[in-house]
């Protein structure tokens, strides 16, 4: 009878599961990648590979749906794996890397070169970190499974980024007045480039900004490094108490919740511990509903491409609370899930392609 049963007269089709390469030349990591990928029913494991040779073989054979793909292998490196498949048989890809930092650079650089997310190889460690784990695993790989890749887009030239700070470092006062706005920016599969070109796009006194970005502990910070070496604003890891300043991006840490709170004139961030939320931690919807509480009408919420509903309900939140909201259209989105969501719970005022955000956002925060 093929894929459905047979009720009351009506085929009931069952949905196709995503088919997933696992590429890892450790043994221990493809056998635990393959365990915790293959308990969810919506995926399965068709292969694995030692390293890119024997992965090409396996997609000659079967094409998947998703591959997770180590950097560091044998023979051939994942970056180059990666470059030649993107160029020659476009494939949704999740890097596979384990949480060291001096790994972190070439992992953001698959991002630019069409990699779809990050996740962190799963570790030996307590029963609740193991659900965590299998939980953020599985959801990245249904997002990717979803994704539309993106086309290369030619990188030009960065300039070193010199100024005063070189020499003086910047002053870090309280801001004088109560009306000072801030910006809150959720983002989720394919938001790193997102906020890349978001980013690059404020001028050095941009309102002051707080990001939630889906992405393991470590990267974020190498993530941050990145993006103030290309940025003309200021842009770092949050730290607990770090001051919300114009020119300043802060970005939540991996595997932290961060919430915007204020004291007096001041808006600062709080980096806490605590469950995962909408499937996540860091979660959107936790730093929308601090700027809902804290910030109210003098907020700015911005939530760009993402798998999921994580940020819709803060969102609602945020406007409810006089604050004005935009979200990223279909269009440009690597994945429509979460701002797709936010629109269809009435939470934002604006729909825009990704180079029309920054203008918008700037507009609201005059």
């Amino acid at each position: 009878m093929g894929s459905g049963t047979w009720s009351g007269g009506i085929k009931l089709m069952s949905k196709p599961r995503i088919r997933v390469l696992i590429v890892d030349d450790s043994a221990v990591v493809r056998q635990t990648l393959s365990e915790v990928l293959s308990s969810d029913p919506e995926i399965e494991v068709i292969a694995t590979a030692a390293d890119p040779f024997v992965a090409a073989d396996r997609i000659s054979e079967q094409v998947p749906d998703v591959i997770t793909l180590d950097i560091e292998m044998p023979r051939m490196d994942g970056l180059t794996f990666l470059q030649k498949i993107m160029s020659q048989h476009p494939i949704p890809v999740v890097i596979c890397s384990s949480l060291a930092e001096e790994g972190a650079q070439s992992t953001l650089k698959a991002l630019e070169y069409g990699a779809v997310d990050i996740i962190a190889k799963p570790r030996v460690g307590s029963k609740q970190f193991l659900e965590d784990s299998r939980i953020i695993l599985c959801q990245v790989v249904k997002a990717a499974a979803g994704a539309r890749l993106q086309t290369l887009k030619p990188r030009r030239a960065v300039q070193p980024k010199l100024t005063a700070d070189a020499i003086l470092s910047p002053a870090t006062h309280a801001m004088a007045e109560t009306t000072e706005k801030v910006v809150a920016v959720g983002a989720s599969t394919g938001g790193t480039e997102a906020l890349k070109t978001l980013l690059e796009a404020l001028p050095p006194d941009a309102p002051g900004i707080v990001i939630v970005q889906h992405m393991p502990e470590v990267f974020t910070r190498a993530f941050a490094d990145r993006l103030n070496g290309l940025c003309r604003i200021t842009v770092k890891e949050a730290e607990s108490n770090d001051t919300v300043l114009r020119g300043h991006a802060l970005i939540a840490p991996g595997n932290h919740h961060m919430l915007l709170k204020r004291s007096g004139a001041r808006y600062y961030v709080e980096i806490k511990d605590g469950p995962l939320v909408c499937r996540h931690r860091p979660s959107v919807d936790v730093l929308f509903r601090s700027a809902a509480r804290y910030a109210g009408q003098n907020a700015v919420g911005v939530i760009l491409t993402g798998m999921g509903d994580d940020g819709a309900r803060g969102m609602l939140e945020m406007k409810q609370a006089g604050a004005k909201t935009i979200a990223q259209d279909e269009a440009t989105c690597v994945v429509f899930g979460m701002p797709n969501e936010a629109i269809k719970r009435s939470a934002v005022d604006k729909v825009l392609p990704l180079d029309a955000v920054a203008g918008a956002m700037l507009n609201y925060a005059r």
